[in-house]
């Protein structure tokens, strides 16, 4: 697995696409931080916390952990390099998840730079080091997972089609509809007895939670499962195009 992650992650970063993508996802989020007036602004706000990067993150992920997934299987696909690569003494599943942790280690690099945030709002806050810590690593944590379920949903739908525009954009479908898609079920007068477990099936829910900084096993479970679920989609659509 090793040497394949190292292959992807080095692939990402031959082209100038891969530094772009990183750089628009810091550039967006620092202008909403630290320049754009408004509620998003950590100066306008008075408040030491960073709560803007995880207010924001899971939107600008929504076209960010796509736009590195898109490329993942769709161009292998379309090169023809895929049915080299799965008639290979390798395991279908070793190559999904050697391409999962390539994609969510790029998530994280991206996410890195961030951290100099935190240390400036420790040295803003009055006084110094007036920052709820466990809250902030718990909202990291979050993210990470949230990546993560993204990154899976983003491998899947590039199995699915040798066109990356059309990867890109069910990607983000079908990201936008695990996140926000069941919070606006949930409130459909229709589901009102029902709406907890609705709300419950959907990524916001369990995002929020870990977020305040309590890590529950519940959250940890349902993100654990939907990211399997997803990669066990990707692997079985790998093996019926080796059995063709």
């Amino acid at each position: 697995m090793k040497p394949l992650l190292m292959k992807e992650f080095s692939a990402f970063f031959a082209s100038v696409t891969g530094y772009l993508i990183i750089i628009i996802f810091l550039i967006i989020l620092g202008l909403f931080t630290w320049v754009f007036p408004g509620n998003f602004n950590l100066l306008d706000m008075g408040y030491a916390n960073l709560d803007t990067i995880f207010i924001l993150s899971p939107w600008i992920f929504l076209f960010l952990v796509p736009a590195v997934t898109m490329r993942m299987f769709s161009e292998e696909r379309k090169s023809g390099t895929l049915d080299m690569l799965i008639t290979r003494p390798i395991s279908d599943l070793t190559i999904v998840w050697a391409k999962f942790f390539t994609g969510l280690l790029l998530v994280v690099v991206a996410l890195l730079p961030t951290w100099l945030y935190y240390i400036t709002i420790h040295y803003l806050g009055n006084p110094v080091g007036n920052i709820d810590s466990g809250a902030t690593w718990g909202s990291y944590l979050g993210l990470i997972f949230l990546a993560a379920i993204y990154v899976a949903i983003g491998l899947f739908a590039s199995s699915l089609s040798d066109n990356q525009i059309i990867a890109f954009l069910l990607a983000a479908v079908l990201s936008f509809v695990f996140f926000f898609g069941f919070d606006a079920l949930g409130s459909l007068p229709f589901f009102s007895d029902i709406s907890s477990i609705i709300y419950n099936l959907g990524i916001s829910e369990h995002y929020k939670s870990i977020s305040r900084g309590v890590v529950d096993s519940r959250d940890i479970i349902y993100f654990v499962s939907i990211i399997l679920f997803f990669i066990l989609l990707t692997k079985t659509k790998l093996t019926s195009r080796k059995w063709k």
